[in-house]
């Protein structure tokens, strides 16, 4: 790493915890950084139970794997709503209320499909494209990153 890349990297830590942000994309010519504050990954990551090393001399127990459900890939007709900016996405406008979609649902182009809570403000997102939701890929409270996939809709 040049010292340039380093001092570039610590002035947009300063501008972290300056404006207080849990994330920061910014791209400089044909370099892009991103930098992402541990809190707010530590807090959004989720707990896994650890397993203690296997004693000398003791057998071995096979652990199951966590069943991963089988994803299946976007038709080729398939339109990707995509986060436009770095936050944390809300499928409702507040925790009590109905999401604003749901798989299945019938959108409408401009429709609000979720909310991006970046800097302290809650930015509604709408679909492009007309259809149905067929998959909504982010989870409630989970911090998204600039382009990142959040729902796939077909027309």
């Amino acid at each position: 790493m040049e010292e340039n890349d380093a001092a570039r990297i610590r002035e947009l830590g300063e501008v972290l915890r300056e404006f207080d942000l849990d994330a920061i994309r910014v791209k400089l010519g044909d370099v892009e950084y991103e930098l992402v504050r541990r809190e707010a990954q530590a807090a959004l990551a989720p707990a896994y139970a650890a397993y203690p090393p296997p004693l000398p001399g003791a057998d071995a127990v096979a652990v199951p794997e966590p069943a991963s459900p089988a994803v299946a890939a976007p038709s080729s007709t398939a339109k990707r709503v995509t986060a436009p900016v770095v936050g944390v996405f809300y499928r409702s406008a507040s925790p009590g209320a109905e999401p604003f979609v749901s798989v299945g649902d019938r959108v409408a182009t401009g429709q609000t499909v979720c909310i991006l809570e970046a800097m302290k403000l809650m930015n509604e997102i709408t679909t492009d494209y007309a259809g149905v939701v067929t998959r909504i890929i982010a989870e409630n409270g989970e911090l998204v990153s600039l382009g990142q996939e959040l729902f796939w809709i077909e027309p």
